[in-house]
């Protein structure tokens, strides 16, 4: 992979750069059961949930997936129908993926990617700077090493070309394929073909502070995601703290969410949320760890599913947030399958906190606000929370 990470490349390109959202996985997680019980309109066939099942519901006129039958009828494209369907609609996370987007989307989620394991960005000159090397990728098996440049990819320049497409071109999409990347470091120029690789994502990572603190930063609730927080609590040191990172985390899976909140809570209400007029709740496990001081930290980058744990910790008064208010998304999506294999996605609802707050287009408000020194701020809060006995 290249870039920060799968999922939030992913947030960018698609939510940010088309103005509609990648959405979050709520409906599908539902659809698999693996919360709060299956959608019923869920299809044989569908990739991730409810795909393909918007039949059972009442159609509107601008329906994307009604619109896209219509077109195919019509001899014309499915896609294009439904896009100007959902742009009707007014859906503020509206959105139709093409089949490669979502396939590649539902891969981030898996927590394993199709890429070469490099990270890069936008140097000051201009240049494509390589800024990180996975251990045992494709890329360090070929030498390339932090602060090479990338000057094109299978012969095509990379300047003025948009990062995050660069990126995509090296991730491609099935492991086993090559990409031949052009680099350049000092005064040396040369060529390697990378054969590209599934690696994983790892959206966890824990960090002993100096103050004894135990770090858990988490980029996106992938698959697994939920038990690796739970395992890192479970493991930390009896009298440490927890500083809980949830900065530029653009969401993910919520079942795996809620279980990152049962690390901390012990069983009770993480969120509420309704599915066209249907009212549902999601709920943590018991046996998480009530005494241990906690601190989230958040930012403008905070989305969805890390949004819906902040706001079950802070209203329950669990954790402390610190940083700075948090994007404000809380809305639920089904996605349908359309006749050419693209997805259209519409909202069908929204969740609530567990004091019953939206978080659609509000945010969370931290408890402590910070920005450059959040991290620092929050160590000192963690401090004045005293530790276990």
């Amino acid at each position: 992979m290249s870039g920060p990470d799968p999922l939030s490349a992913l947030v960018s390109l698609r939510r940010l750069g088309r103005g509609a959202g990648l959405t979050v996985l709520f409906a599908s997680v539902l659809a698999a059961g693996t919360a709060t019980g299956s959608w019923p309109e869920a299809g044989p066939d569908s990739p991730a949930g409810p795909v393909g099942s918007a039949a059972a519901h009442q159609r509107s006129a601008d329906d994307p997936a009604e619109a896209a039958a219509r077109a195919v009828q019509d001899g014309k494209s499915p896609t294009l129908a439904a896009e100007e369907a959902v742009s009707r609609s007014g859906d503020r996370w509206g959105a139709v993926y093409s089949r490669g987007e979502y396939e590649e989307f539902e891969q981030a989620l898996d927590g394993e990617y199709t890429g070469v394991g490099l990270w890069a960005r936008r140097a000051a000159d201009g240049d494509v700077q390589v800024t990180r090397v996975r251990s045992h990728s494709p890329a360090q098996l070929a030498g390339i090493r932090e602060g090479d440049r990338i000057a094109a990819v299978d012969g095509r320049e990379v300047t003025g070309r948009p990062v995050t497409e660069v990126l995509g071109q090296l991730r491609g999409e099935h492991p086993g394929t090559s990409v031949r990347v052009g680099l350049e470091r000092g005064t040396r120029a040369w060529s390697e073909t990378l054969r590209r690789a599934e690696l994983p994502t790892d959206s966890v990572t824990t960090t002993r502070l100096a103050t004894g603190a135990l770090l858990v930063k988490v980029s996106a609730f992938t698959k697994g995601s939920g038990a690796q927080v739970r395992r890192a609590v479970r493991e930390a040191p009896a009298r440490a703290g927890i500083v809980f990172d949830l900065r530029a985390n653009s969401g993910g899976l919520v079942t795996e969410a809620v279980g990152a909140a049962s690390a901390f809570l012990d069983g009770g209400l993480v969120a509420t949320y309704d599915v066209r007029g249907a009212q549902r709740a999601l709920h943590a496990e018991r046996g998480g760890e009530t005494a241990r001081p906690v601190v989230v930290l958040v930012d403008g980058g905070t989305m969805s599913a890390a949004e819906l744990l902040t706001g079950a910790l802070q209203d329950r008064g669990r954790a402390v947030v610190v940083g700075t208010r948090t994007f404000g998304k809380g809305s639920v999506q089904m996605p349908s399958r359309l006749p050419d294999g693209s997805v259209a996605e519409l909202t069908v609802g929204h969740y609530r906190t567990p004091s019953g707050r939206s978080v659609d287009g509000r945010g969370i408000t931290p408890d402590l606000e910070a920005k450059d020194d959040a991290r620092q701020r929050a160590a000192t809060v963690l401090s004045g929370l005293g530790t276990p006995s």
